[in-house]
């Protein structure tokens, strides 16, 4: 089975429940809560041995993914429910420009045993695009201050 080179986007469907609503589950072999810390800027890097499944479940970011030596730019943000497919071998980075941490889930799917060689950075072979990361990045109100109880 040859793996594809491409990404994909997909909104999640759900389910509610009463007050609840249950999204589509992702099949994975390891489940990982992310932290992307607030105005941070990723290296590329790339997997060789794994693939990635994106959804943000607190905050915003945007994605940057590296395809045919050209830049997509993808917002993820606990507003719009999606999950990204970043299969192996595709160069990928995260930028989180808000004021804010955002919370990833990755449901990693392995395609053989990972090595050191799969979390290694690479810097990015062409400038990002800041104009457009700026305008993809969603500009939230900031959180209410919680009361001194003193």
């Amino acid at each position: 089975m040859a793996l594809t080179k491409s990404i994909e986007v997909r909104t999640l469907d759900s389910i509610k429940n009463g007050m609840v609503e249950f999204y589509t589950p992702q099949n994975s072999n390891q489940t990982m809560l992310v932290q992307i810390p607030p105005h941070s800027i990723d290296d590329l890097f790339v997997h060789r041995h794994q693939t990635d499944q994106l959804m943000a479940v607190r905050g915003s970011m945007v994605l940057v993914v590296l395809l045919d030596r050209k830049y997509q730019y993808i917002t993820l943000t606990d507003a719009k429910p999606m999950v990204v497919i970043i299969p192996p071998m595709v160069p990928h980075a995260a930028i989180n420009l808000s004021d804010q941490p955002c919370m990833l889930i990755n449901a990693v799917q392995y395609h053989g045993t990972p090595t050191d060689r799969d979390y290694q950075p690479m810097h990015p072979p062409l400038a990002y695009d800041w104009s457009l990361v700026n305008r993809l990045m969603p500009t939230w109100p900031q959180p209410l201050a919680m009361a001194n109880s003193a």
